[in-house]
């Protein structure tokens, strides 16, 4: 590879250096190095499907280039919950909000890209946050709905602390 170089990245807690060449995407990088839970949908920055949370902000990784995240933050849906599941996997899980499952990683990072900025978003706010990310299955209405149930847990959480 030419002027491939290593870059260090924290991905899901961990620290990792990834060796890379200068046009390798950060999806691509994700994926090569174990971390297939970052689904490859379209390709094109369209679908969603591989959000990532690169120091918070939600991005689709088929269109970050991997080096431009050197010594940041990167967290994929298995990063979400420190080995537990969190308010938005369970809230998905029991309201049917994934049925095939494949825009669901997607969903759940942009959701908590959201949750994590604001506590407390009404539903304009949350299908503003979930509308880069396509689903074929659910029509929406049950994602939205997990959204705000897991808010609601989150802020429960909160406030007993």
């Amino acid at each position: 590879m030419c002027n491939s170089k290593t870059i260090r990245l924290t991905i899901n807690g961990r620290k990792e250096n990834l060796f890379l060449s200068p046009q390798q995407t950060l999806l691509q990088a994700l994926r090569d190095n174990g971390h297939v839970d970052v689904k490859h949908g379209c390709g094109k920055g369209d679908c969603g499907a591989c959000a990532v949370l690169v120091d918070g902000l939600a991005v689709d990784s088929c269109l970050t280039l991997a080096w431009l995240c050197e010594d940041k933050e990167v967290t994929t849906v298995a990063g979400i919950g420190n080995g537990t599941p969190h308010p938005l996997h369970v809230a998905f899980r029991d309201l049917g909000a994934a049925q095939c499952g494949f825009c669901t990683p997607g969903m759940i990072v942009a959701a908590k890209g959201l949750l994590d900025d604001n506590p407390n978003p009404d539903d304009n706010e949350i299908r503003l946050a979930l509308s880069g990310n396509l689903c074929r299955c659910t029509g929406y209405v049950k994602i939205v709905e997990a959204v705000q149930v897991a808010a609601r847990v989150l802020r429960e959480e909160a406030d007993l602390s």
